[in-house]
C-alpha cells in the first residue's frame, strides 16, 4: 500500500490492487495554499463539512463519497465512522467531526479528522487496534501537540503520520510539527510526500513517520 500526503489532512492511499483512497480534500484559499487537486480516486472520505476537508468535486473521476458515523462499504472496503467533535465543548464552537476506520491490504488505517479533544474509554473501544494512525497535531482547531501524543498512547498504532500543522503552504494559525516531535523517539523523516507500507514490514515500537507535501 502506498500513502501519499497531498497537503493538510488530504492523502491519497493506493491499494496494491488499484483502489485509490482520498481523505478530506481541501479547497485552495483562505490559508490553504496548497496546489489545486489534480489526483483521481473511487473513494473519497469526508470527515466534516468544512471547505479544508470536504471539498469532493475537486477530486478526478467518479468517486464513491464517505460521510458520517456508523459502518458503510465502498468499492469492496467497509469503513467505519466513529462519531467525535471538532471542538471540546461537544461541537459547540466547530460542529460534528468523524473518525474514519478502514482496512487497506491487511491493514487497519485511521484518520482522526479534526478531532478536538481527547478520545474517551467509548471512542477508543470503537476504534480499536490501528496499524497506521493520521493525527491532527496543529492546535487551534484541533487538538495541539500534547493531546496528540496523549491520542498516541491510546491508540498505540504502529504508525503515526502527522498532519494538519503549518508547513510553509499552510498560513492557519496553528503550530508546525515540531513540538509533537520533541522528544519522540523512532521518527522517520521520509523526506518526501510517498511512504510504502506492508504489514510484515511494520514497526515492532510505534514510528513516526513524517511526510512532506506533495508540490
Amino acid at each position: 500500500m502506498k500513502i501519499k500526503w497531498l497537503g493538510h489532512s488530504c492523502f491519497l492511499v493506493i491499494s496494491k490492487s488499484g483502489v485509490r483512497i482520498i481523505t478530506d480534500p481541501y479547497a485552495v484559499g483562505g490559508g490553504i495554499n496548497y496546489p489545486p487537486l489534480e489526483e483521481t480516486a473511487d473513494i473519497v472520505v469526508v470527515s466534516h463539512g468544512h471547505d479544508d476537508h470536504s471539498n469532493v468535486s475537486a477530486v478526478r473521476g467518479t468517486p464513491e463519497v464517505v460521510r458520517g458515523d456508523g459502518t458503510k462499504t465502498a468499492k469492496g472496503i467497509q469503513f467505519r465512522g466513529i462519531a467525535s467533535y471538532h471542538d471540546d465543548s461537544q461541537g459547540e464552537q466547530r460542529g460534528p467531526n468523524t473518525v474514519f476506520c478502514f482496512n487497506v491490504d491487511g491493514l487497519k488505517l485511521c484518520h482522526l479528522g479534526d478531532l478536538g479533544h481527547a478520545l474517551s474509554p467509548e471512542q477508543i473501544a470503537e476504534i480499536g487496534a490501528v496499524d497506521i494512525l493520521f493525527v491532527p497535531v496543529g492546535g487551534f482547531y484541533t487538538i495541539d501537540a500534547s493531546i496528540a501524543s496523549q491520542v498516541c498512547d491510546q491508540l498505540k498504532p504502529k504508525v503515526v503520520i502527522p498532519m494538519h500543522f503549518k508547513t510553509p503552504k499552510c498560513a492557519y494559525p496553528i503550530a508546525g510539527v515540531e513540538d509533537f516531535l520533541k522528544g519522540k523517539k523512532n521518527v522517520r523523516k521520509v523526506g518526501g510526500s510517498e511512504a510504502n507500507f506492508e504489514r510484515e514490514r511494520l514497526p515492532a515500537a510505534t514510528e513516526i513517520v513524517l511526510l512532506q507535501p506533495a508540490l
